[in-house]
């Protein structure tokens, strides 16, 4: 009886918990990444992400913030945005680092906010420079 009750007991898998982001008139599921160990995580070693899903990184200050694709599986579209939520800039297809070093890719701006989507997404739907986004919920704290 008690290994039943001890089996029973397992927990799964959990996925990510994801928030509402509306850019350009589009909803995304978006994982935050708030803490230092989050966004050096970012989006490592998932092989798929839906179009509609990504992950918004927030940062404590405003700045150039430059990121790379280390032991990242899939190509993405960078989208960064100033402290106001407008979009500055933008990195669009970079593709998954199969060399060491990887290539780095700068905001050329100051950024507090970065949003990562599947390659091909900013485009499709025309986002563009000055866009702003809105999320549902708070970003909470910013480590």
């Amino acid at each position: 009886m008690l290994a039943l009750l001890a089996g029973a007991c397992v927990a799964a898998p959990t996925q990510p918990a994801t928030h509402t982001l509306t850019l350009h008139g589009h909803v995304f599921h978006v994982e935050l990444a708030t803490t230092d160990a989050q966004r050096d995580l970012g989006l490592m070693h998932r092989t798929h992400m839906a179009t509609d899903h990504g992950m918004l990184f927030a940062f404590a200050y405003s700045g150039v913030q430059t990121f790379w694709m280390k032991n990242t599986l899939i190509p993405l579209d960078m989208l960064f945005f100033d402290k106001d939520r407008k979009l500055v800039s933008m990195q669009l297809n970079v593709p998954p680092c199969t060399a060491d070093p990887c290539p780095l890719y700068p905001s050329g701006k100051p950024a507090m906010y970065v949003l990562e989507l599947a390659a091909g997404t900013a485009a499709q739907l025309d986002i563009q420079t000055g866009d702003t986004f809105s999320l549902e919920g708070r970003i909470g704290p910013v480590h």
